[in-house]
């Protein structure tokens, strides 16, 4: 087992040790929730998020995607920007993070995986809320 606390200053902040679990990719994914900006939070209170380790077969099918490193995160429901107000009673919207394939690009980029886990969870709100590639880095530049 490793002593975090005889870590450089500068690694004080970056996930070390084992991979991490499920539970410990939802914490991040909580704590990059909380960073949004308040504007934004009344209307991400009823998305769900996920941790799974892969998409399965049938969604990367469905997104023409050959291979399930490829896939780390996927928004499932209706965009706020294509509802009416007289829907009721869908399934709530939901964001899948897949793990494996995240910590994949963590290990391939070097990027903080708080950091990363991030990114791809804000990326997949931008879609609940209808924005466009730009719109989601100005959300993340925000959050």
């Amino acid at each position: 087992m490793s002593d975090k606390s005889a870590l450089p200053p500068a690694l004080s902040g970056i996930w070390t040790g084992t991979a991490p679990d499920a539970d410990a990719l939802f914490a991040m994914a909580e704590a990059a929730l909380a960073t949004m900006p308040d504007v934004f939070k009344p209307h991400i209170e009823g998305v769900v998020i996920a941790i799974e380790e892969f998409a399965d077969d049938a969604v990367l099918k469905s997104l023409d995607i050959e291979h399930p490193y490829e896939l780390t995160g996927l928004y499932e429901g209706r965009p706020l920007t294509e509802r009416s107000v007289s829907e009721s009673g869908g399934m709530p919207d939901r964001v899948t993070l897949y793990r494996v394939p995240i910590l994949v690009e963590w290990i391939e980029t070097g990027e903080r995986l708080d950091r990363l886990v991030r990114h791809v969870l804000i990326h997949e709100i931008g879609h609940h809320f209808g924005f466009s590639d730009d719109d989601m880095h100005a959300l993340e530049d925000m959050a």
